[in-house]
């Protein structure tokens, strides 16, 4: 007989496209991966009493509550998931961690960095498992892309452009959702798509060092309104509000090792469901990755024999790429609620093997760090040192 596995029990607070998305990934958790914890979905919280009871029916959760504390209260809850909007993630992973509670919280995590040193000062001190939900290093053409550059087989990295490019908010009688205020939210697109591919520039290249940055608003007053499923919404006719956040920004940005980078976030960009893409530069080759087709990875080695150079793709299915070997044989592709059960998966593993998981709260810090930098940059309209927010090696724990 094999060594029995250890439950946790998951306590989340928020239910609606995120809580989806992670509740899906701890009960799929268990049928693809071998993990020394077995999550179970205990309870989900959420403030309106008549629509997170049937979430929770709906979403396999054994109980539901409309008050975040008491999740904290309770000794039986091991881990807390925090899906709910940017303003309440502070105060709610701090009350957990000094609970000593593991915790997982969406990104970004924080609304400043101040905030998110806060935040990751409270999980270092008491010594709880820390992630942030950054799913797309997940996805398994992305972690090969990783492996690639790391074994050295691009040489000397030059450059990356990244891009994530939407068009659900480019009708200008789409409502005022906390997106789109900066009191909740912190930044808009810059925040909410830009910090993404600011991930995986740092998970794939390295270290920011200065930034340049601009922002637009296009669409500057809008009906009030709430989001009910996914980007079906309910508007309050009569009431308007301010848009106090970008719908589209874009930077220029150094790194640590010499490479250069461009990105580009935005709301605004027609025809653009999802266009996460990126494109990686490097002396003896190049990586090209786009998260609608997320399954393969472009490849370029420029020690292939002449004449036959190019892109070449990699279905990254086969048991031999990150994570792929424990679903299906090799072309039977994956979807985007993979990178959740991927990422649910490492943390199951960092809980049980008590490791460091990755991303984490450290991540997040530096993450906001360059949000902060793109936004003092617009104002000053010149560029930023992120070392000039942040200095990892001021603020950490002894």
């Amino acid at each position: 007989m094999g060594e029995e596995k250890k439950t946790i029990n998951v306590g989340m607070v928020g239910y609606k496209m995120m809580g989806r998305a992670h509740s899906h990934a701890y009960r799929d958790v268990p049928f693809y991966f071998d993990s020394p914890v077995t999550p179970r979905l205990d309870t989900i919280v959420g403030r309106d009493s008549s629509r997170v009871g049937p979430a929770a029916e709906k979403m396999g959760w054994a109980r539901h509550a409309t008050d975040w504390r008491s999740l904290i209260n309770r000794s039986d809850i091991d881990l807390v998931d925090i899906v709910t909007p940017n303003d309440t993630h502070s105060e709610i992973a701090i009350a957990a961690a000094e609970a000593g509670k593991h915790v997982l919280c969406e990104k970004p995590l924080a609304l400043s960095v101040e905030e998110a040193v806060r935040m990751r000062d409270a999980v270092k001190k008491n010594n709880v498992t820390h992630m942030l939900c950054h799913n797309y290093r997940f996805a398994p053409a992305v972690q090969f892309a990783k492996q690639l550059i790391d074994s050295g087989k691009l040489g000397r990295i030059y450059h990356i452009r990244a891009t994530f490019l939407q068009d659900w908010l480019m009708d200008p009688n789409y409502p005022l959702t906390w997106r789109m205020q900066k009191n909740i939210s912190g930044s808009g697109t810059l925040g909410d798509l830009g910090a993404h591919i600011i991930d995986l520039a740092r998970f794939l290249v390295g270290e920011f060092d200065e930034v340049a940055g601009m922002m637009k608003t296009f669409v500057k007053e809008r009906p009030l309104g709430d989001t009910v499923h996914n980007l079906q919404t309910e508007i309050r006719e009569g009431e308007w509000g301010e848009v106090t956040v970008d719908d589209a920004s874009a930077f220029l940005a150094t790194f640590e090792n010499g490479a250069m980078g461009t990105f580009e976030a935005s709301r605004f960009s027609r025809g653009n469901r999802a266009g996460n893409r990126f494109e990686i530069n490097g002396e003896k080759g190049s990586v090209r990755w786009d998260m609608e087709n997320m399954n393969n990875l472009e490849v370029y080695f420029e020690e292939d024999e002449a004449g036959i150079q190019g892109f070449k793709t990699i279905n990254c299915t086969e048991a031999e790429h990150p994570f792929a070997g424990n679903y299906w044989p090799a072309a039977h592709i994956l979807g985007y609620e993979h990178t959740f059960v991927n990422l649910i998966a490492s943390l199951m593993d960092n809980i049980g093997d008590q490791t460091s998981a990755a991303p984490n709260f450290e991540d997040g810090v530096r993450n906001q760090a360059i949000l902060e930098a793109v936004e003092r940059s617009v104002n000053k309209r010149g560029w930023t040192a992120v070392s000039d927010i942040y200095k990892p090696e001021s603020v950490e724990i002894n």
